[in-house]
Parts: C-alpha cells; sequence; structure tokens
C-alpha cells in the first residue's frame, strides 16, 4: 500500500508493485528504476526485522521519486536510502521528505504528455558525449563497464536486437537494481545522431522494472527494454521479442533466431573495442588522458557504429542503382553473410529503400 505521498492528488495507481519488486522479502535492500506513465521513477527499498506478530516478523518500505527524466535520479539514492532506513525505525515521521519535496518539486507532465512549464518527454536523445558525466546513473565501476563484462561478446547480439527496436525483457531473481542498469545500458547501445533518421521507427523505451501488473500495458507496445523478477513473463511470449535469463539471450522468434550467433565481424567489434578500453586505462595510469572514461568510449563506439552503418545505407539508397553490395557491408563493419537477416530486418524497420545483394539478390 502506498501510506504517504505529496501532491496528494497525483495519480500514483499500482506504484506500490513498481516500487517494490516480486521476491523482495529475501533481501535485506536494493533500489529499483521504473516507469509510471510519462514519468520515470526511483525507489530504495529496505528490510528490517521486528518482533512484531502483525507485521509477521518483518517491515518492508520502499522510498521513492517520480521525475520526467531518469537521467538525474541517482543524485538522490543517498537521501532514498537514508530515508527508507529512517521510516523503517521512525515510521509516520515526513517532514524531511516533505522538506526535499518542497526543494526539488516540479510541474510534471499531464497525461497528454505536455506541461505549461516545459516540452514534452522525448526517451533516449542522441546524447552529445560532454553530457554523460550528467548520466552516470551508475555504481562507482561504471554501470557500462560492468554490462560488457557480464554479457561478454554477447553484447553484440543484445546491440542488433536494441537496434531493431524489439521487444527485449531481461529476467533475473532480486536485488533488481543492477538489473535495472542492464535496461539502461541496453538502451544506450542503440543510440543514433545522425540528423533525420527514422522519424517513422518506434522509440526505444527504457521500461526499466515491470511486473504482472503491467501486462496489460506490455500488451501495447511495439518497442521496448525491461527487466522482472517474475518467471511467469518467460511463458508469455506474445509480450516479448528476446528474452535474457542472466547472460543466457534467446527469441522465440524463428527469423531472429540466426541473430543470436555470433559471427566474425562480432568478434572484431568486440576485441576492437576491448582494445580501446585497454588504451583508455593505459592512459589513464601515465596520467595523459584523466578526462575520458569508460561510459564515454562505450556510448561514443556503438554510436559511431550505428552512425557507420545508417550514414552508408542512406548514401546507397540515394544512389541511382539502390546496390548493397558485400563491399559495402564490410565497410559498415558487418559480415555479409553472418549479418545478412539482420541488414533485411534493419532496412525493413527503419524503411530504407535499397535491394541487397549478397550471394542470392534480394529486393527489400
Amino acid at each position: 500500500m502506498v501510506e504517504w505521498c505529496l501532491p496528494q492528488d497525483i495519480d500514483l495507481e499500482g506504484v506500490e508493485f513498481k516500487s517494490m519488486a516480486s521476491g523482495s522479502h529475501k533481501i535485506q535492500s536494493d533500489f529499483i528504476y521504473f516507469r509510471k506513465g510519462l514519468c520515470f521513477g526511483l525507489a530504495c527499498f529496505a528490510n528490517m526485522p521486528v518482533e512484531s506478530e502483525l507485521e509477521r516478523g518483518a517491515r518492508m518500505k520502499s522510498v521513492g521519486i517520480l521525475s520526467p527524466s531518469y537521467t538525474l535520479l541517482y543524485r538522490y539514492m543517498h537521501f532514498l536510502e537514508n530515508q527508507v532506513r529512517h521510516q523503517l525505525e521512525m515510521p509516520g515521521h515526513y517532514s524531511h521528505l516533505e522538506a526535499f519535496y518542497d526543494d526539488k518539486k516540479g510541474v510534471l507532465p499531464d497525461s497528454k504528455g505536455t506541461t505549461t512549464s516545459q516540452q514534452p518527454v522525448h526517451w533516449l536523445p542522441s546524447i552529445h558525449r560532454y553530457m554523460y558525466p550528467e548520466m552516470k546513473i551508475t555504481h562507482p565501476a561504471g554501470c557500462m563497464s560492468q554490462f560488457i563484462k557480464f554479457f561478454g561478446e554477447q553484447i553484440l547480439v543484445l546491440w542488433k536486437f536494441a537496434l531493431l527496436r524489439k521487444r527485449i525483457l531481461i529476467f533475473s531473481p532480486p536485488p533488481v537494481g543492477v538489473v535495472c542498469y542492464r535496461v539502461y545500458c541496453c538502451c544506450c547501445l542503440a543510440n543514433v545522431s545522425l540528423p533525420g533518421l527514422g522519424g517513422t521507427v518506434p522509440e526505444s523505451k527504457p521500461f526499466f522494472y515491470v511486473n504482472v501488473a503491467d501486462i496489460e500495458m506490455l500488451e501495447t507496445e511495439v518497442s521496448y527494454v525491461a527487466c522482472t523478477t517474475e518467471k511467469i513473463f518467460e511463458e508469455k511470449r506474445d509480450l516479448y521479442d528476446v528474452y535474457v535469463d542472466n547472460q543466457n539471450v534467446k527469441t522465440h522468434h524463428e527469423h531472429l533466431q540466426p541473430l543470436l550467433k555470433i559471427n566474425n565481424a562480432d568478434k572484431e567489434k568486440y576485441r576492437r573495442l576491448n582494445d580501446q578500453r585497454q588504451m583508455l586505462m593505459y592512459s589513464q595510469e601515465v596520467g595523459e588522458d584523466c578526462s575520458s572514461c569508460e561510459e564515454d568510449l562505450f556510448i561514443l563506439f556503438f554510436m559511431e557504429q550505428n552512425n557507420r552503418i545508417f550514414q552508408t545505407l542512406m548514401e546507397v539508397s540515394a544512389s541511382q542503382d539502390k546496390t548493397l553490395t558485400a563491399d559495402h557491408a564490410r565497410g559498415m563493419g558487418l559480415d555479409p553473410q553472418g549479418d545478412r537477416s539482420f541488414l533485411m530486418d534493419l532496412l525493413e524497420v527503419y524503411g530504407i529503400d535499397v535491394m541487397l545483394v549478397i550471394d542470392n539478390p534480394c529486393c527489400t
């Protein structure tokens, strides 16, 4: 139940299921990112044993905030962690939360997504690298770095699905905080900074944590990245295209299954990414470069890769014969044979008019 909120007239229906992950009773503390309407939330959860039959031996609470953007929520993580501990030890004392709200409050978008004081939220804009220090919703080692280490070469599989705007659902038992970071990183793989690309392409929406209460909403989505702690989702195949169980990436769509194979071009990209990372670490060690960070490197690596692909596709589409050859594929950093089905899907999703001539001619 929601025991307290400000402002009191805000619609918080279902927020109690978003701010406390299913299965959290088994852990002592966690944090959780979620989406509520046009807003994003961050909540910190804590679980304290109590000698009370009424509370069945445990008191569990989450304290959270809602904002039109998720990029600065991490700043308040420490405050929320302190407040949830305070609420467990001294239930019903809300003066610190009231003061926080009065200090930070803003105008939230209405149901149409507009406000009198700001523009509606745009999901995952193309991001300039110098904004990135503002976007670390991250533990000290950097969430992108952890993401790459966790998935290894599989990150190239996730990259393709993210670029194709597939519905990606990541399952993990609690704690769910670090899994929310994986959602964020997965969305970042698909950043493109070329102007005028894909006005008709579905947005890649970071939904962060979802549970069974979100099923109705997910049924209407054509593209999203989300995580859950509820194993029941694996059986609901109509809700997702790609299911990630820890490091295992799978899809039940037969035409997407070729994308699960790591090809030579993927291995080369992964090698280049690691080489750049080693160079960065070396330059930091010898004191040449302290301004760059791994986050910038990873984001820029994939953004430049995506820009190169779409720049080539748009140039071929503007040419007289509109023919995409094996040389074009190699120039984009793709495997002409191994990435054939990926390229065909990409042309379809983004509505790019070219003829793919690799081995067997195939018009799209």
